[in-house]
């Protein structure tokens, strides 16, 4: 049998940081009994994004912020939208240069990850923000 549903997700950030948000996603799918179809992950948010990373070291992770802190710097000056902070018109460059949908296949009841990936909201923020994650599942129960 055919089936939608769907999901919000809410996480509360802390700052610039990847969050993972991988075993919440895999737990919806396990309760809900999803077999085969497709999940897609959307942020509803302009200074957030999601993204697909290694989960093994954290190190990865450092680096990454660090390479869009260089990439995208913190400086007023080099922006015309600085009405909300330092931090974000960068927070929406970062966004844009990265995903705000995943889309995941569900085979035989498991998220098709490989071994090393996990799921992350990368906050692009400074502050403290409330983030919600849609999941909507397509697909066999």
């Amino acid at each position: 049998m055919m089936k939608q549903e769907f999901y919000n997700l809410k996480i509360h950030t802390n700052g610039q940081k990847l969050y993972d948000f991988t075993e919440e996603t895999i737990e919806w799918i396990k309760k809900n009994k999803f077999k085969n179809g497709i999940i897609n992950l959307s942020i509803q948010h302009t200074s957030a994004s999601l993204i697909v990373q290694e989960n093994a070291d954290p190190d990865v992770q450092k680096d990454l912020i660090n390479y869009f802190n260089k990439l995208v710097p913190m400086d007023n000056k080099l922006y015309v939208h600085t009405t909300e902070g330092k931090d974000d018109m960068p927070a929406h460059i970062k966004s844009a240069l990265t995903n705000n949908q995943i889309s995941l296949s569900v085979k035989d009841r498991e998220l098709l990850l490989g071994t090393w990936q996990g799921l992350y909201l990368f906050e692009h923020r400074l502050e403290p923000q409330n983030r919600t994650i849609i999941h909507h599942y397509i697909g066999e129960i």
